[in-house]
């Protein structure tokens, strides 16, 4: 069941519900969910995901490690669940694969004191969010905006592997960009299904 049994109980209420939305989090979360079909375990994608009549959101307040998802929904299709009524949000903030690095450079930097983070760069995209040095899924679908936007943040985390860290630089940006390319019409499709909300006075806005 989890630690509180969090994805048994959303499936559960989701047999009545008509959206369940996925608000903030990343992938290192687990949610597991037992059905006659069998046990699935969920790290990105709402646990509504089981019921084709429930709408899923993924929010723009989640980090996305997207080759993650992208091995998500096809684990669920791969079972016959059907994932029509995912919908993601272009404003969702990316876990790029500096993330982790620098996630472990800091727990290690701890040490006694670590706080056992899950070392997926869930904290680290986070800062960067808050920072706004984040890259957003909408970012990834073009290619030469996603370099530009790339360059400059890249310099700025080899500064902290060298500076902080004293490490040697591992990150460039177009080696970055490549690491997603497997995936960006994934994404232009999941962005193009991106949710709409009507308001009481019809008035529409994104999530």
């Amino acid at each position: 069941m989890g630690d509180e049994g969090k994805g048994k109980l959303t499936d559960a209420l989701a047999v009545n519900a008509h959206v369940v939305v996925r608000a903030n989090g990343g992938n290192n979360a687990g949610h597991t969910v037992t059905t006659a079909d069998g046990v699935f375990k969920l790290h990105l994608v709402p646990s509504g995901i089981l019921n084709p009549e429930c709408t899923c959101v993924i929010g723009a307040g989640v980090v996305v490690e997207p080759n993650s998802l992208i091995s998500e929904i096809d684990g669920l299709r791969s079972r016959g669940v059907p994932v029509s009524n995912l919908r993601l949000s272009d404003r969702a903030h990316v876990v790029l694969p500096y993330h982790p690095e620098i996630d472990k450079l800091e727990e290690s930097g701890r040490g006694q004191e670590g706080i056992g983070t899950t070392l997926r760069g869930i904290g680290p995209a986070y800062a960067d969010k808050v920072g706004r040095h984040g890259i957003r899924i909408a970012d990834l679908i073009d290619e030469a905006s996603l370099l530009r936007k790339l360059t400059r943040e890249v310099q700025l985390k080899n500064e902290i592997l060298t500076r902080v860290h004293g490490k040697n630089r591992s990150t460039r940006p177009r080696s970055t960009v490549h690491w997603w390319t497997p995936g960006r019409d994934s994404a232009s499709t999941w962005c193009q299904r991106r949710c709409w909300f009507r308001t009481r006075s019809t008035k529409a806005s994104r999530c």
